[in-house]
């Protein structure tokens, strides 16, 4: 079987190159861990790759796709509820199951799911491939992230229990503002010059945006392999961990779906709520968790968060693929 060939197979079961990359960075992680000079270079190097990131959300961001998006009130509060209600919720009531079998820090990490923003390439891909309200989901994954800087640590912050160990300090918010949200902004400023230019260089944006995180991964777990992370997640534990983050989905997933119905979305709206309402973005938790957990377990803490991502990844390629083909009888007749 050709290469292509077999990527386009994976593809339907969600494994695509960048999946692939991922679980071949926390592999290189395991076996080539950069350790004491190189550990703190690549931090240095981490922290300004992302800020260019975020820098780059914002070039890219039209104002005019947001302002249409919120127009659709029901779709955009349908997302935000699900995203920063329902999801914490969830979350917290799964959090005890997960301390009978779990180390403490994986209880941490899936709370910390349940605070992240929405993704958001993945779900506006899914929601056109499933013929869904792009512009919507465009504007809801997007409002998602922006609120979710300020309020995702909050969350956490909230919902962790006190004398955890995993508290988040005042000041982390500011450095969350600083490395995150003030690139972002600076990039819509600076969108009508470069506009043309991100257009034009689709290749080189989606490298840095992929790249970036595949060096976050990288730095995180080679400190948790220097720390011992494979010595406290067994692959029992590994399966038991991945069972939860299925129960999770599946959970939100169904709430997507009802509430959809329940507020008299159409097709489109609901593919929209289905795929920004139910997944989780790594590309902001990642960095934020870097910030938020400097010093701590963040390898463990993150583990929840990694697993979650690609078995949505997985798990919505599967769905819109079905409903694509279920779309194109219809579109022919």
């Amino acid at each position: 079987m050709s290469l292509r060939r077999t990527e386009a197979v994976l593809a339907r079961f969600g494994f695509d190159r960048y999946m692939l990359l991922l679980v071949l960075t926390v592999v290189l992680a395991t076996v080539l861990p950069a350790r004491g000079a190189a550990a703190v270079i690549l931090s240095h190097v981490t922290y300004w790759v992302i800020s260019l990131l975020f820098f780059l959300y914002g070039a890219k961001l039209t104002t005019a796709t947001i302002l249409a998006g919120l127009a659709n009130w029901r779709l955009q509060l349908s997302v935000l509820a699900l995203t920063f209600v329902l999801f914490p919720i969830l979350a917290l009531a799964l959090k005890p199951l997960s301390l009978i079998w779990l180390p403490t820090a994986i209880g941490a990490g899936i709370l910390y799911i349940g605070c992240m923003p929405s993704t958001v390439q993945s779900s506006i891909a899914f929601t056109a491939v499933s013929g869904g309200n792009v512009a919507g989901a465009v504007c809801a994954a997007s409002l998602s992230n922006l609120i979710g800087v300020v309020l995702s640590p909050l969350l956490f912050a909230l919902l962790i229990p006190q004398g955890s160990g995993y508290g988040i300090e005042p000041s982390a918010i500011w450095k969350i503002v600083q490395q995150i949200l003030l690139p972002f902004a600076l990039g819509q400023l600076c969108r009508p010059l470069l506009a043309g230019w991100l257009a034009r260089h689709r290749t080189a944006t989606t490298i840095v945006d992929r790249g970036s995180i595949l060096l976050i991964v990288y730095a995180a777990f080679s400190a948790g392999v220097v720390a011992g992370i494979w010595q406290v997640m067994s692959a029992p534990s590994l399966a038991i961990l991945l069972g939860l983050c299925a129960l999770l989905l599946a959970a939100v997933m169904g709430a997507a779906m009802l509430m959809a119905r329940v507020a008299g979305l159409d097709h489109a709206d609901l593919m929209a709520v289905l795929y920004c309402g139910s997944t989780k973005s790594l590309a902001t938790g990642l960095p934020m968790a870097g910030i938020l957990f400097a010093g701590q377990n963040i390898s463990l803490i993150i583990l929840p968060l990694m697993l979650f991502h690609l078995l949505q990844l997985g798990v919505c390629a599967v769905i819109s693929q079905r409903v694509a083909a279920r779309l194109e009888p219809r579109a022919a007749a």
